[in-house]
Formats: structure tokens, C-alpha cells, sequence
């Protein structure tokens, strides 16, 4: 039972990061001299750097917030699942970590879908980097994490 434990902290711990660093990370769009993220639109020429802020449209706006919200959700989980470690009555079931989980996982899908949606450099060749790749990932792990919660019971 420890090991089972320790996988599923590990697993979230893991989530946990993709999900921060997909979110925080500068490579959502890359192509040539300009790649972009949820924050930032970032061009090199002529051996420069320049980067302006995202543009404010509603899409995404919606994504920054879904992304943000999912991270938020995953560590919340996972404050509820160390809690209920301690706290739940034996034979109890993860339930609130679970929810908190599942509702992690549809944000960021929720989030990935709008960006591949709506991403305006779909047509000029650009590509779509690490960061929404890596948030593709989370969202199985974590969708798998939330079941797992479902059906793991705290025993003695």
C-alpha cells in the first residue's frame, strides 16, 4: 500500500510540474525567429530579442485562465490528498482529490483546445512547441490521476 501511495505523489508531483512549466514556458508556437506562449510573442532579428505581451484578445485570455486554473486545481488536489492521507477514516475513498483532479484535467484540455482552435500562426508555417506538448501530456496523467483517486481507499 505505501508503494501504491508513493506512486500516486509521485505521479501527481509529476502532473504538477508539467502542467506549471507548459504554462509558464515560452514555446506554445515557435516558428523560425518567432515563437510565442500564453504570456509573451517573442521575435529575433538581427540579433535582437524582442517580446510584447500576448494580444488581449478573448481566446487568449481564456486559455491563460484555464491554464492557470488547472495548476491552481492540481495543487489544491494535492493538498487534499496529503490531507484525507491523514484525515480520512479507514476505508474511505479520495473523492475530493479526485474531483479536484478531473476538474484540473478538463481545464487544460479545455485550455489546449482553444489554443489549437484559435492560434493565429497555424497558417505561416509555425509549429506548435514543447509548452503545448506538454500540456497535451498532463492531460491524460492527470484525467488517469483523478481516476486513480477514485477508486484508491486509505487503509491501515
Amino acid at each position: 500500500m505505501l508503494f501504491i501511495l508513493l506512486g500516486v505523489l509521485i505521479l501527481h508531483l509529476i502532473i504538477l510540474v508539467l502542467l506549471f512549466v507548459s504554462t509558464a514556458a515560452n514555446a506554445w508556437t515557435v516558428g523560425g525567429s518567432r515563437h510565442s506562449d500564453l504570456w509573451y510573442d517573442c521575435l529575433t532579428s538581427n540579433g535582437g530579442y524582442r517580446c510584447r505581451p500576448a494580444s488581449n484578445d478573448d481566446w487568449i485570455q481564456a486559455v491563460q485562465a484555464l491554464m492557470v486554473l488547472s495548476v491552481l486545481f492540481c495543487f489544491f488536489s494535492l493538498i487534499a490528498f496529503v490531507y484525507q492521507l491523514f484525515k480520512l477514516v479507514k476505508g474511505g475513498r479520495f473523492f475530493f482529490t479526485a474531483i479536484f483532479q478531473i476538474l484540473a484535467s478538463l481545464f487544460v484540455m479545455c485550455g489546449a483546445i482553444i489554443y489549437t482552435v484559435m492560434s493565429p500562426d497555424r497558417d505561416s508555417g509555425a509549429a506548435f512547441g514543447y509548452a503545448y506538448v506538454l500540456a497535451w501530456v498532463a492531460f491524460p496523467l492527470c484525467l488517469i490521476s483523478g481516476l486513480i483517486y477514485i477508486v484508491l481507499r486509505k487503509r491501515e
